[in-house]
């Protein structure tokens, strides 16, 4: 017998709905007074850009974009407010009138390029107001839910997408440019989210006048009559937690989902976060007392004995139809599915009877995810007996977001998620997705351990399959070089300062030495290597330019310093030529340091001991030995010049993206040092979307590497990582995971239909 959980009480659909009314039209009415002051922020903005003093061509075009939205604003305010009102109109339709209006042939515009385009847009700013917006809108989401007692429709006012589309559809027919609305989409974002942050905050004032529950109150999945109510109520990020962490909302449905599964299969345990966390640098809450008992042992040695057979099953399958790629899902899925009714039928205990049906259900949905390529999904396939063993002996698989099963699958469904059933058939990706599965069917003891190697097999595969091609490894030679070329002229600078301290240098040969020659001698010992003659020649010039650059009381020193400067000087001529310095910069440069020498020549100052010179002189030799093996430092100079340098050739298919000057949250620099080759994103780079691979980083991920399937490379510096992750140009593809997007496929059908875990 299955009944709604007693307390919050249930409301009456009809009242309830017309709550849930109420609240898009006060939004609909906050949102149209808000346009003027949102028209009056851009306008603000473009006269700043007006006002600035740039290339005549960038002047022009800032003016031009400030006269259209002059012309255009009234326009625009008012089709947003009319937009505003149908949208409202719309939603107010019975639901079956909404369903054939979708069906008129009008709704094949929707596939139109331009609103396409329109929808790109307008997800952009959704996705960065809605996480300055903070969680208001997934708190609001969850009561309106409980209210109306279905989910919010894709197209629902309530939803910050939807007005976000609203603006940019509306922006296109006042006759204004969409490249006008991309050169203002930062002020515009910024003031979405404070004005969605207030808005959001006036309805929770109304659902609470009208004594909705607060989200934490809310029983999200129906439970069996047997099992207790939990003595703490599901803790919330709270709504003022940091917005920015583009995971926010994927934490929180994680949490949801554990805490889900701990009430369906740990009667009496306390409502508690999961140990595991999809937010890296998350903390991990302790496991709650009353957790799930391992399976019966009968139940356990039972399936022991039917995966040789299984296995061959599986085998069989695929040479009966070509291979994995030739397997028909659908007759997989139905295949599947008989065996866990078998497997349910051998279980006594109903915690084990839901334990198979829950994986079942996520091995149902995992077949079922389309972004994975189907020979891809038969090979998971075959992990359902596996990981249904380790789950029912280590119950901790259903509350452990980083078990190294779920990790395992995690991690092979994130890095062929950009590809399709022609590029994956045949790859070595899929060759070694084959043999780890094969290899975890082999053991006849499945557990944690046997999916703690296996993932680390296959952690050490990616490190070589993500960079063999000849054009990759080739961009991450160069890049080491570059990264350790930088560390060292960092290091070779501080040293250089240290030795430097309390001798009598001019100012101009010290910058001479800290600014361009530790450039010099950090290239040529990436190049050559520090010991080699050519590096020596550079720092014992180092030294002789000290000496040069002190006063000579003598007739001997004055006549070894005029013997010796044309050497010195072409010497320096030949390191700066090294790091690339102009023919010309180069002449300027040296012409000042001999000004300087000259003035030395004649200086009446206290002269530099020997002593202390030919100290310098083998401290210079031997700089590597003193220097601290410290990483390369944040903000790493980086540019396609110096890649060049480097290589001494422009490397065909690579761009180069430095820094930005957009301040990026600190929690975004953490998440991008945190993320894994392999994983696909979508990035926007100059208004063309791309599916991009992440590739390598760098020894300090301080430089990152994607690429695309026709050959294309992207390297990029950390922060520049970060603030594109922060304005939504580089979009994760799977910032949930496989399991727990499985996992919470399986909760809302078991929610739908709570008597199949009794069946």
């Amino acid at each position: 017998m299955v009944s709604p959980v007693p307390s919050p009480a249930t409301p009456a659909a009809v009242p309830a709905a017309g709550l849930v009314r109420q609240a898009r039209r006060q939004l609909a009415r906050d949102l149209a007074l808000s346009l003027p002051d949102l028209a009056a922020r851009m306008d603000a903005f473009l006269g700043h850009l007006a006002d600035q003093v740039a290339t005549q061509r960038e002047m022009q075009a800032h003016r031009a974009a400030l006269e259209r939205w002059r012309a255009h604003q009234a326009d625009w305010i008012e089709g947003c407010r009319s937009a505003l009102e149908a949208a409202l109109e719309a939603s107010a339709l019975p639901a079956a009138s909404m369903r054939a209006s979708a069906a008129l042939p009008d709704a094949f515009e929707l596939l139109s390029d331009d609103a396409v385009e329109n929808q790109i847009q307008a997800a952009r700013l959704a996705l960065a107001a809605d996480e300055l917006a903070g969680s208001s809108f997934e708190a609001l989401r969850l009561r309106s839910q409980w209210l109306q007692h279905q989910e919010l429709a894709a197209d629902d006012l309530l939803r910050p997408e939807t007005f976000c589309e609203l603006l940019v559809e509306q922006w296109r027919l006042s006759g204004l440019p969409r490249s006008d609305l991309q050169g203002v989409t930062a002020p515009l974002q910024s003031a979405l989210g404070e004005l969605l942050q207030a808005a959001y905050e006036s309805l929770h004032a109304l659902y609470d006048h009208e004594g909705v529950p607060q989200p934490r109150e809310l029983a999200v999945l129906r439970r069996n009559t047997d099992t207790p109510q939990p003595s703490q109520p599901m803790p919330l990020v709270p709504a003022k937690a940091p917005a920015s962490h583009p995971l926010l909302r994927a934490r929180h449905r994680a949490q949801e989902v554990v805490q889900q599964l701990r009430h369906l299969l740990a009667p009496g345990a306390r409502a508690a976060s999961a140990p595991g966390s999809p937010v890296p640098g998350a903390a991990a809450p302790a496991p709650v007392p009353g957790a799930p008992t391992p399976a019966d042992p009968g139940l356990l040695q039972a399936l022991a004995r039917e995966a040789p057979a299984e296995a061959s099953w599986h085998a069989d399958l695929s040479a009966g139809t070509g291979g994995a790629a030739g397997v028909e899902l659908g007759q997989l899925a139905r295949a599947l599915r008989q065996r866990s009714s078998s497997w349910k039928q051998q279980a006594t205990a109903p915690s084990d009877r839901a334990a198979i049906e829950i994986v079942a259900l996520m091995f149902q949905s995992i077949l079922a995810q389309d972004r994975i390529p189907p020979s891809v999904r038969v090979w998971f396939a075959r992990l359902q007996l596996p990981v249904l063993r380790v789950a029912l002996a280590e119950p901790e698989f259903f509350s452990n977001l980083q078990h190294p099963a779920r990790l395992l699958i995690d991690r092979m469904g994130a890095c062929v998620l950009g590809f399709d059933a022609a590029t994956m058939g045949g790859s070595e990706l899929e060759a070694e997705i084959a043999r780890i599965v094969q290899t975890i069917e082999q053991f006849p003891e499945t557990g944690q351990r046997v999916f703690q190697l296996a993932h680390e097999e296959f952690e050490k595969f990616l490190a070589g399959y993500l960079t063999q091609e000849q054009s990759k490894a080739r961009i991450i030679s160069v890049v080491q070089q570059m990264e350790e070329k930088e560390t060292l002229t960092i290091q070779y600078t501080i040293e250089l300062r240290r030795l430097l301290k309390d001798m009598p240098v001019r100012a101009e040969l010290r910058n001479f030495l800290f600014r361009d020659w530790a450039e010099v001698l950090a290239l040529s010992a990436v190049r050559v290597g520090a010991a080699h003659a050519q590096t020596q020649a550079f720092k014992q010039a180092a030294s002789d330019l000290v000496w040069a650059g002190s006063a000579k009381p003598t007739r001997e020193q004055r006549a070894q310093l005029i013997r010796s400067l044309p050497q010195l000087l072409q010497c320096l001529r030949d390191g700066l030529t090294l790091v690339g310095m102009p023919a010309g910069t180069q002449t300027e440069q040296l012409k000042r340091l001999t000004d300087t020498l000259a003035e030395a020549f004649v200086a009446k100052t206290a002269a530099i001991a020997p002593e202390e010179l030919e100290a310098l002189a083998r401290r210079l030799s031997h700089l590597e030995d003193f220097m601290a093996a410290d990483g390369l430092p944040e903000g790493t100079p980086l540019s396609a010049h110096n890649i060049e340098i480097l290589l001494g050739v422009e490397i065909a298919g690579l761009q180069v993206l430095g820094n930005s000057a957009q301040p990026v949250d600190p929690a975004l620099l953490e998440w991008a040092r945190t993320l894994q080759p392999g994983s696909w994103f979508t990035l926007d780079h100059n208004g063309a979307s791309l599916q991009v691979q992440y590739a390598w980083h760098s020894t300090q991920r301080q430089l990152h590497l994607f690429a695309t399937l026709d050959g294309q490379s992207y390297l990029m510096p950390l922060q520049r990582l970060a603030s594109y992750l922060q304005s939504g140009l580089l979009v994760w593809h799977d910032a949930e995971g496989v399991t727990l997007r499985a996992t919470r496929d399986a909760l809302e059908k078991i929610e739908a239909n709570p008597e199949r875990l009794q069946s």
